[in-house]
This record gives C-alpha cells, structure tokens and sequence, in this order.
C-alpha cells in the first residue's frame, strides 16, 4: 500500500527465500514516537533492540540458574531461545515485529564479527607450543577422546543408518551429527574451567593441554574437508590447489607475519606498552585473514584463529590485545552469538524418532568418551575420581560445537530439525556435566591438612617452613627483614619457598613454573629476578642455615590461591605470608588499593593447609630499617587471648632468639576477668614462653589491665610507634576490650585489632603482620593442650629493665611499662 513506511515481499520457491525491501520509505519520521512511528523500522534500532533484549533475558536467566550451578552458555541459548520459535516467536505477528526476516542478516552479520574476534582472542591465548607438544599424558588422553569417540560413534550411526528406517535430512546428516560428538574444544573447555575456578588446577590445566592436542587435530581435519569441497574434479589430484591454499595461509602467516609480530613484542617489552597503531594494524590483520580465508573457500573463522596463534600470548602485547577485547568480545559479542543459535533452534521441528535416533548417538558418545578419557587418566596415575571428573569436562560442549553447527546450518548440511537437535543435545549435555562436575570436584580437598602444621604445634628445633607470597618487587625488603628475624639456625633451619604472583592476562592456561625454568614468561624477569638474587643473597648469607626455592605463578586472582595452598601443602608448610592489598604513598596515605588482592588474601585464609600471614608493609614511609644493620629491632606481640595470638606468640618466641631482636609481648587483661578459664589458659601458655625464655634480657613481657575498648585502642595508638614489627593474631574471642572496635572496619581479613593497626588514621611506619593459626573443617582448633603450671614467680624481667619503668596493676603479677621511656630499653 501507498501509505505503508515499508513494504516486504516475500517469494517461496523450494528451498530459496527471496526477501525484498522497500527501503527508499524509510525516513526518520518512520522511527520516531512523536511522530507516530515505531523505531523498529531502522535497521540500527531493530538490531540494538534485538541485543539489549536478548542480552537482558539471557542475564536473568543466568541470575535464576546460577544457583543450580549451570554455565552461562546455557543461559545465553535459552535467552536466544526465548525470542525464537521455540516460544515468543512462535507466534507470527510477535516474530514479524521483534525478529522480522529482513533483520537476520544484519543480525547474523554482526554476530559473525563477534565470534570472529573472539576466536581471533582465544588464539592469541593459546599456547601453540602446548599444542603441536602438549606431553605425553595430555596427547595421549587428547588422542584417546577423539578418536576413540570418532571410531565407535561413526560406526553406531552407519549401524543405525542401515538398520532404521530414517527421514531423508536425518539419513544424510547422521554421519556428521555422530562425528561431531568427538569434537573437544578448547575455548569451550577453557571457558568452563573458569566458570568453575578450576582453570589452575591440575586437573584443569590437563583438561585445557588435551583440548588444546585435539583442536590441533580437528582445525587440520576441519580445513582438509573444507579443502576437499573445493575441488572441482573428482581426480585425486584435484584436491591439491585448495590444500596447497589453506597450507599457504597458515605458512604466510607464521613465515611473514609472526617475525614481525614477534618484533613489535620484544619492542614492548622495553616500554612496558603497547601504541595504538600496533594495536590498529593487527585489528587489520585479522579482518584480513578472515577475507583471505574466504578467498581460499574456507570459513572466515579460521583466518583470524590462525593468526591469533602466531601472536605472542602474554604481556604485554597479549595482554594489550586482551584488555581491549576480552570485555567486549565475553560479556557481549560471545553471548550475542550464543544466543543468535539458540533464536534459530525451533523444538516443535523435532519429531519423536529422530530426537531418540540423535539422543541415542549423543549418549553413546558421551559414554565412550568417558570411557576412553577414565582408562586414559587411570593409566597416567589418576584416582578413579579425577579421571571421571577430567572425563566430563572432555565432554563438554562451547563455542567450538556451536560454529560448527551454525557452519552446517548456512551451508544446508542439516535443515532445521537436525540443527534443533544438536542444539538441544548441547544444552543438554552441559546442563547434566556442569553441577556434577562443581559436586564431585573441589579443588580445596586436594590440600585440605588433617594435620596440625602450625609454627605453635612445631616440634622444638625443627625445621621452619615458610611460604612468602610476592606481588611486586617492593615489598622484597621486609619480606627479608622478616625472613631474616625468623632466626635460621643450624639446629632449626629455615626453608622459604618464595612465590611471585603475577595476574594471568592474555594468555588462557595459568602457569606455576620455578624462576629458573625456561620458560619463565619474560616480562616476570624484573620481579622474579629481584626475587631471586635477594632470596639467593639471603641463602648464601644463612650458609648452611636456610634454603630456597622460588616459583611463578601465573594465574587469575580469584583462583591463585590453589597455587598457594598447594605449594604449602606439598612443602608442609608451618605459613604463609601474603602482602596487604593495600600499599602507602611517600605522604602516608594509601598510594593503591587492589581489591582482587584481597579477595585472594581471603581466600587463602579460609583454605591454607597452615597458619596464614597478611603482612601489612609501609616501609616506604620510614626508609627501611634492616635487621643486619640494626642493633636494636623492635618486635612486639598484641596478645588478647585466642588461638591465633598463641600462634603469634610462638613466632615472636622464635624471633627473639636472634642476637638482634628485642621482643616485647605485651598481654592485655579485662579489670575484673581473673577468674576466667580462657584467662588461666593463656596463662599457662604464656608461662611456658617466658620459662624458656628465662635469662634472655632481649624478651619483655608486659600486662596491661584495661576496662573497655576505647582504652585498648589509645593504648596501642600509643605504643605503636615504638616497635618495628607488631605481630598480632586475626581472630580474638568476644570480649569488653574490643566492644565498638569493629563496627567501622573495612578489612575484615584482618580482625578487629589488625584492620585497627591497617587504618591510615594511625600515623606509623610500623609494620604489622596479622597472623591466623591453621583451622581444620574451617572451625577453630581446640587448644586443650597439657600446659606445664609454673610458679608465677618465674616471670622473667630483664635485670637492667629500669625499676622506675615498672607499675604495678591491679593484679598481684602485672606491670606495664611506661612508653615514654620505653627506647632507653
């Protein structure tokens, strides 16, 4: 009509759909509400429309099976799912005005860039070493996944092919849907093991290397076939040219290209940046290879895939790629393509028999190859329970399976029903994998302690175990001041494990590597190898006494703390430090702040196999004050009662055996609390200290009897400044003296007197170490331990401890000491 915007026409013929638009009517009027039009008669706001929608329910969706434990793959195909025909456009008129003919193609355009970029991402991820030499266990099992579930699963479909009388689509695309099953993706694997926070795992770094064994065996088949379609003669002969294309594309790119980009990064490496341009002329690149990969008669995907893998991973140049797409191509291009899949998959296409004919095949598969993946795994050493575990995670389903049906789709290798049933097969399979995987599978059990490995329950003169955990290289001086008031002695040596953490950008598999292998990423080498020379500078200084060993772990902060935990299992380690997520500027305020940082200091806490530091450092502040030149270092321990100040009193008990530390252990008492059985408990502990520290005139202890929490809090404001170190423990039982201290705290982590010391309010240069002893089944330990009673006589006091310094409390056997005269001490 006339008066219409906009008129479709639409002709049928077969299996060809002729769209016709009328777009010389569309005008702004036509889009505007004021003017009583619909703006989705522009193609821009159609499509912006249709992304915030699908984008919208698709995160709703995520938020309602979140806790059921299911991945966002299978939010995003619902979402899509939602607005296809298999619900809302079901009906015709809301499918004509929401999702109208005309806007597929713009739609399935846009969402063929996204998956471009995010595989072009996902390459530059991938390590291509690990893939053309992924070692033995991972080929073996990557090997065993895929053709193994290949073999029987082609030979199940020709079975049923013979057998079962089939629907002609279903006949000619059963083969493809049954070799499909063996398809083992490695962004799909990838994606999920980072769903599940166990990417950096053992069991997860060998899911994603076997993964990543097999892509390389599938690209290569998958580019042989595509190859084998161009051919125009039915000679062998004839299939030479596109393979020679496709073998040309992958040798330009590593022969041409990655030289220079391997340039640009050791370029960037020197200026720690990436410029524009650079970043600019790959962006080129990759539409570029997707072009020529056309040109050759391959899909567009795999010109960008393959330069992805010729590009260095890692920063700064992979980083740099990363930052600028990983948010982009995640949280909206990825999603918009998985949802776009789910908008063309129509369940009431399916009819009963082919749904069990492919239901049959997928499970079939799923079997084998859990079969095949378990005797690998088991063969290798695996418990049963890893290997059944590695089998469903070699099961799942991504982006990979995705492209490749949505490839069939376009190229008409399977119509509508069967691209329905391979997509629900997907949601299916993921749906059923995921939650079993997060229930059978808990990374924290494989170095849960059962045993006490606390420097309080420490054998006397045994070796101290410690692991010192390393952002930047700044904080490598007091980590050595500490190191070096541990006291390494020939009787009771010192072995440090150090560990430079390192945030995992641009790359896809974490690393954990010790500083001296090769393959150390280069752009660690000023931490790790500041790292190395002081702890090699403090080994050879404690010839004899101490040992080290340091190691680089290379992952996301919400996981890196199975990299921690599990080095302190295998070291059975006494502790773990880990710094403040905070650090100080020159002028005393708080220069920056990393709340990743903290979220891992937290995560730590609740899984270590062992006591646990976090180590408040602002030496920035004072210039540094070293142990080895200083006569006099001033230690005190904050002792309230607890678990946790008994394990901060044992390290201040074997920090003052160094000829260099004064030790001050100052315990705070309730007025009126002398008949309490924690009191009487603590007590006996202390006792056992000060007998063993008899004679030593570098030990001090001090009682201080207080009525409440403002007087706690004015008297540490106060002795603070005296001391150079504060140990003080994270937990403490309820009591007066810390009542109205936490209701303002903001480091939780810390306790209520450690986020009190942490606070810029307090103008010190001290530095604070906030120590939790090592919990079991995250409760905390019961101390009934058999205490040695002493007579209360034995109090140690230095004999040239001024007498004027002393007063007497209210308790028969308490004095505290006047900190005004405390440095004539």
């Amino acid at each position: 009509m006339a008066s219409e915007l906009q008129q479709d026409s639409v002709i049928a013929g077969g299996n060809k759909t002729i769209l016709c638009i009328d777009t010389s009517k569309i005008n702004i009027e036509s889009r505007s509400i004021w003017l009583h039009g619909s703006p989705l008669n522009s193609a821009t706001s159609l499509l912006l429309f249709q992304l915030s929608g699908i984008s919208t329910v698709s995160l709703l969706i995520d938020v309602c099976l979140r806790p059921l434990g299911q991945s966002t793959l299978v939010s995003q195909i619902f979402g899509g799912m939602i607005f296809g025909p298999s619900f809302l456009g079901y009906n015709r008129d809301v499918r004509e005005i929401l999702f109208p003919m005309r806007s597929t193609m713009i739609m399935s355009t846009f969402a063929g860039f996204g998956i471009m970029f995010y595989l072009f991402v996902t390459g530059v991820k991938m390590d291509p070493v690990l893939m053309v030499r992924p070692g033995r266990k991972a080929a073996v099992i990557g090997a065993a996944s895929l053709f193994v579930t290949l073999v029987f699963s082609v030979a199940l479909a020709l079975v049923l092919k013979n057998f079962i009388t089939l629907s002609s689509n279903l006949q000619n695309s059963i083969m493809l849907i049954a070799s499909s099953q063996a398809l083992t993706g490695f962004p799909g694997i990838a994606t999920l093991l980072d769903e599940l926070k166990i990417l950096n795992t053992d069991l997860g770094r060998l899911a994603v290397t076997s993964a990543m064994f097999c892509d390389l065996i599938g690209m290569s088949m998958v580019g042989i076939i595509f190859s084998l379609q161009q051919s125009t003669s039915s000679d062998i002969f004839g299939c030479v040219p596109p393979i020679l294309s496709i073998v040309a594309l992958v040798v330009s790119i590593f022969v041409i290209l990655r030289p220079r980009l391997v340039k640009m990064y050791y370029q960037t490496l020197e200026t720690k940046s990436v410029d524009e341009n650079s970043i600019g002329f790959i962006f080129l690149l990759v539409m570029v290879a997707a072009f020529l990969s056309e040109v050759i008669g391959q899909h567009y995907i795999i010109g960008p895939l393959i330069l992805g893998l010729a590009v260095p991973d890692g920063p700064p140049l992979g980083s740099a790629i990363s930052s600028r797409l990983d948010t982009l191509s995640k949280a909206f291009l990825y999603p918009a393509y998985s949802a776009l899949s789910g908008m063309q998959t129509d369940i009431f296409a399916i009819d009963f028999q082919s749904f069990y004919v492919v239901g049959i095949i997928v499970a079939f598969a799923f079997v084998i190859k859990l079969i095949a993946v378990m005797l690998s795994a088991l063969f290798f050493g695996l418990s049963l329970r890893e290997a059944f575990v590695l089998g469903l995670i070699l099961n799942a389903r991504g982006i990979v399976e995705l492209t490749s049906y949505n490839l069939w789709k376009e190229s008409e290798l399977i119509e509508d029903k069967e691209f329905a049933l391979v997509m629900m097969s997907l949601v299916i399979v993921t749906v059923v994998i995921t939650p079993m995987i997060r229930k059978l599978y808990d990374p924290s059990k494989q170095y849960a302690s059962v045993k006490r490995s606390t420097i309080h329950h420490a054998k006397r003169d045994s070796e101290f175990r410690i692991v010192v955990c390393l952002h930047s290289h700044e904080s490598v001086p007091t980590i050595m001041n500490l190191l070096e008031v541990s006291h390494a002695s020939r009787e009771s040596p010192v072995a440090v494990t150090a560990m430079v953490l390192v945030e995992l950008v641009g790359r896809s598999i974490p690393i954990l590597l010790p500083n001296h292998s090769r393959r150390l990423v280069p752009t660690n080498s000023s931490t790790a190898g500041r790292v190395c020379n002081a702890f090699s500078q403090y080994e050879e200084d404690n010839q004899g006494c101490a040992s080290v060993q340091s190691y680089t772990s290379i992952s996301h902060f919400q996981t890196m703390h199975d990299d921690i935990c599990r080095i302190a299992f295998e070291k059975r380690a006494h502790i773990v430090i880990v710094p403040f997520h905070k650090q100080w500027a020159i002028d005393g305020k708080i220069g920056s702040m990393s709340r990743p940082i903290q979220n891992l200091n937290i995560n730590v806490l609740e899984k270590a196999p062992c006591s646990v530091g976090i180590l408040i450092d602002r030496g920035v502040l004072n210039g540094f004050v070293s142990v080895r030149t200083s006569s006099k270092f001033q230690v005190a321990v904050l002792f309230i009662g607890g678990p946790d100040d008994m394990e901060s009193l044992a390290y201040g008990c074997r920090m003052v055996k160094h000829e260099s530390v004064n030790l001050t252990v100052i315990r705070f008492l309730l007025f009126g609390g002398e008949n309490s059985k924690d009191r009487k408990n603590d007590s006996q502990l202390i006792n056992e200290h000060r007998q063993d520290n008899m004679g030593n005139e570098r030990f001090l202890y001090v009682e201080e009897v207080l009525r409440d929490g403002e007087g706690l809090s004015s008297y540490i404001r106060g002795a603070i400044a005296h001391f150079h170190l504060i140990l003080v423990g994270r937990y403490h039982p309820q009591s007066p003296l810390l009542e109205g201290l936490g209701e303002w705290s903001e480091c939780p982590e810390l306790g209520i007197v450690g986020d009190m010391l942490a606070s810029p309010d307090y103008k010190t240069t001290t530095t604070v170490l906030v120590i939790q002893q090592q919990r079991l089944g995250g409760k905390l330990f019961n101390h009934n331990l058999p205490f040695v009673v002493r007579n209360r006589d034995s109090s140690v006091v230095p004999d040239d401890l001024p007498k004027k310094l002393l007063h007497h409390g209210p308790g028969d056997d308490s004095f505290s000491i006047s900190l005004d005269d405390f440095d004539t001490y």
